[in-house]
C-alpha cells in the first residue's frame, strides 16, 4: 500500500490527523524509501533491529520491515493501533514486527533491544515537532547501545543539531547531541511531502554514535550545568555565565586555564571538547 493510500484508510475510518499529537504523515514514497535505506543500509538488510518512534499509519514501518530483521513500531495514539494491526498483520504474524502502544518519551530502549544479540540497533522515526527535543534526549541517553539514529525533524532544529561552534545556530542542543553523536543532514523535505502539510520545512538527520578514535564525551552533571549556563546567558562572558555553576572564582580560573579556555569568551565559541575539558577540570571540586 502506498503512503498516500494510507491517508484514505484513515479517512475511511472517520479519522483525521490530530494536531494535539503533532501528526503530519509523510506520504512521499521516495523519501520514505531513502529514510529506510539510511536506517538499514544494504549491508544490514535482514540483520538490523529497528525501533521506530511514532509509527503513525505505518508508512515508514512497512518499508523498514522490508529491510530489517525486526521492527518495533511505537505509537501512542491508541486510535491508530487497530489500523496498524490490520495493515501490517502479515508482518506481525511473521514475527518481524511488534506494534507497541506507548509514549516514546518514556521508552526503555535497552529493554527493547535486549534480544538484539549483536545485531545492528537502529532508532528511527518521523518525529512530532513539539517533542523533538525530548526524543533527541532519549537518543542521547541510549547512545551507547545504538548503532544509528535516523530522524525526520524540523529543518530549524536539524540546523542546530549539526551546527559548529561559532555559528548562529550553535547552542546547547548542538553540544549535547554532538557529545554523543556525529550528526549530518541527509536531505531537506518540503512541506508538500506530508499530510497535512506543516508550516515548516523538514530534514532527515543521521546520528552515528561516537566511537574511537574520538571517545564519546561523558555528559556529567557538571558538563550539563556548564553548557546550560553558557547558553542560558549567551550575551555574558563565560566568567559571568558560569557564576551560576560555581561561586569560587579562583577555582573557575584554574579550571579554565587547565582547559585552555578564555573566560572572556562566550559560550557559542566553545566546541564540545572545550566544555568537556572545563567539566573535567572542575570535577574534583564537585565530588
Amino acid at each position: 500500500m502506498k503512503a498516500s493510500e494510507q491517508i484514505a484508510v484513515l479517512r475511511a475510518a472517520g479519522m483525521a490527523p490530530k494536531k494535539s499529537f503533532g501528526q503530519n504523515f509523510l506520504v512521499s514514497d521516495a523519501v520514505l524509501a531513502r529514510i529506510a535505506a539510511a536506517s538499514v543500509p544494504d549491508s544490514e538488510i535482514g540483520t538490523a533491529r529497528v525501533v521506530e518512534l511514532g509509527a503513525g499509519l505505518g508508512a515508514l514501518t512497512s518499508v523498514l520491515v522490508a529491510r530489517a530483521a525486526h521492527v518495533t513500531a511505537v505509537e501512542r495514539d491508541r486510535d491508530l493501533i487497530p489500523l496498524l494491526e490490520r495493515s501490517l498483520a502479515e508482518s506481525v504474524l511473521a514475527e518481524r514486527l511488534t506494534i507497541l502502544e506507548a509514549d516514546a518519551q518514556t521508552l526503555d530502549l535497552a529493554a527493547l533491544f535486549a534480544n538484539a544479540a549483536g545485531a545492528p540497533r537502529v532508532l528511527a522515526g518521523n518525529l512530532p515537532y513539539q517533542i523533538t527535543g525530548q526524543l533527541l534526549r532519549l537518543a542521547i541517553e541510549h547512545a551507547t547501545i545504538l548503532d544509528r539514529v535516523v530522524f525526520m525533524m524540523q529543518s530549524e532544529v536539524a540546523a542546530r543539531v549539526v551546527s559548529a561552534a561559532g555559528s548562529k545556530e550553535y547552542g546547547a542542543l548542538s553540544v549535547f547531541v554532538q557529545a554523543a553523536f556525529s550528526a549530518r543532514i541527509l536531505e531537506e523535505v518540503p512541506a508538500g511531502a506530508f499530510v497535512p502539510p506543516p508550516r515548516v520545512t523538514s530534514a532527515v538527520v543521521a546520528l552515528v554514535p561516537l566511537k574511537l578514535p574520538r571517545a564519546r564525551v561523558k555528559e556529567t552533571p557538571i558538563f550539563r550545568a556548564l553548557v546550560k549556563a553558557a547558553f542560558g546567558a549567551r550575551r555574558k562572558t563565560l566568567r559571568n555565565a558560569w557564576r551560576a555553576v560555581t561561586q569560587d572564582a579562583q577555582d573557575l580560573e584554574r579550571a579554565a586555564t587547565t582547559a585552555g579556555v578564555s573566560l572572556d569568551a562566550r559560550g557559542e565559541t566553545l566546541d564540545v571538547d572545550a566544555y568537556d575539558r572545563v567539566a573535567r577540570a572542575l570535577a574534583p571540586k564537585e565530588e
